[in-house]
């Protein structure tokens, strides 16, 4: 069975670094759960592995329970994030602590994560080879950033070079992880994620095993 992962940053205690889940596929009515970058291993409804309880399941997803907090999986989908239980919902002022986060790859070998800026929800790609942290200019305006104040740049394309805007981002968020002030551009074409660039990736250490990509935060 050709292998879809949906991943996803699960937290298992409030002490704990961000974890790794994703739903490698099915096995009758079992999910095939792959927990921080192990074998896949089946888990019933009502079973529980490394802390992970399986609620449910269907022919392509899981209801899975972690630290009294549920979440869907589905094969296929892409990955999604939730940071650790002492992060989730917490109140203004508080900054979340983590420093490591998890990802695995997806079918076509890249490396996505679910976050948010500035605390919209965004869609990340990892890209080594850009500079900055990149986004088109319908996920800026959905964010509410003022984007067309930022300096006026060129930004080269597949279709030549068009106008783009330099910004700084408040925040930018994968996991229990948050950078505060990250460069970034917004550029006018439509983007189906943001490209989480060297603004972002230069303040962590990288290790890739695999289909796995470990970012551990330089401090």
């Amino acid at each position: 069975m050709k292998a879809l992962l949906a991943l996803v940053l699960l937290c298992l205690s409030p002490l704990c670094a961000a974890q790794a889940v994703a739903l490698h596929g099915m096995m009758g009515k079992k999910a095939l759960l792959i927990i921080d970058g192990g074998a896949p291993r089946a888990v019933g409804a009502g079973e529980s592995l490394q802390g992970v309880t399986v609620i449910s399941t269907t022919h392509d997803s899981a209801v899975v329970e972690v630290a009294r907090r549920q979440h869907v999986l589905k094969v296929g989908e892409s990955p999604a994030s939730v940071g650790r239980t002492g992060s989730v919902g917490q109140t203004s002022g508080e900054s979340p602590v983590g420093k490591r986060i998890v990802m695995m790859a997806d079918s076509g070998g890249h490396f996505l994560a679910q976050g948010s800026i500035n605390g919209k929800a965004v869609l990340f790609m990892v890209d080594t080879g850009a500079t900055v942290v990149s986004l088109g200019a319908a996920d800026a305006e959905r964010m509410g950033l003022d984007y067309k104040s930022g300096q006026s740049v060129r930004l080269g394309t597949a279709n030549g070079a068009v106008r783009g805007w330099q910004v700084k981002l408040a925040s930018v968020r994968i996991g229990d992880v948050e950078l505060y002030e990250v460069d970034a551009v917004v550029g006018p074409m439509t983007m189906p994620y943001a490209l989480l660039g060297n603004s972002f990736l230069s303040r962590f250490q990288m290790k890739r095993e695999n289909d796995q990509m470990v970012l551990e935060r330089r401090f």
